[in-house]
């Protein structure tokens, strides 16, 4: 029988179970006691957070990451984001990718007038002497290298804090950073 777990992803860890180089890395085996064989399905950024989905079977992992599915971010950018901003994050914006350009698809992206409740983050952001920040929902479709965080910089608001709130229907919930939990199966939507 295979297994699947959703995990809130720390900041500081990697998406992975091994790392050969030599420098000192969190691992997600640290986090919790997986089967043999558990491999994480897609992957967040070292400073990035949130929702990660991990699974036995490479069956599972094959088909999620094959198909087009919908992640939400969370995104605490530098600066009080306009509508302005969250308008051309919607047309899609030009980052630079693999050493050329590329504009990034249409995408959903609103303010968050509330602030998340995420608990602190590992590693302090800095503080609201250096200005305000605040928080936008950015739900991209496509993973390009850094994406969304090259987003925000492109219309002027670049990102202290990204978080991933959701993959297709699967949600973050109410899990805080470092916690587990194990499912029956992921039930998401359009994959076959």
């Amino acid at each position: 029988m295979h297994q699947h777990f959703i995990l809130f992803k720390p900041y500081g860890y990697l998406s992975q179970f091994i790392y050969e180089l030599k420098r000192k890395k969190k691992l997600l085996g640290e986090l919790h006691d997986f089967p043999q064989g558990t491999m994480a399905i897609g992957r967040l950024d070292e400073d990035s957070e949130g929702l990660l989905l991990l699974t036995t079977d490479g069956k599972v992992s094959e088909q999620i990451r094959s198909k087009k599915v919908d992640k939400e971010y969370y995104v605490q950018v530098d600066g009080v984001i306009t509508p302005e901003a969250i308008e051309e994050l919607q047309k899609g914006v030009e980052i630079g990718f693999d050493g050329g350009k590329y504009k990034t698809k249409p995408c959903s992206a609103f303010i968050v007038t509330e602030i998340p409740d995420f608990g602190p983050r590992a590693k302090k952001i800095r503080d609201e002497r250096h200005g305000p920040t605040s928080w936008a929902s950015i739900t991209v479709n496509e993973g390009k290298f850094r994406q969304v965080r090259k987003m925000t910089a492109a219309v002027g608001f670049p990102t202290l804090r990204l978080v991933r709130v959701r993959i297709g229907n699967v949600y973050l919930q109410n899990l805080k950073a470092g916690e587990v939990i194990e499912v029956p199966d992921f039930k998401l939507d359009n994959v076959n």
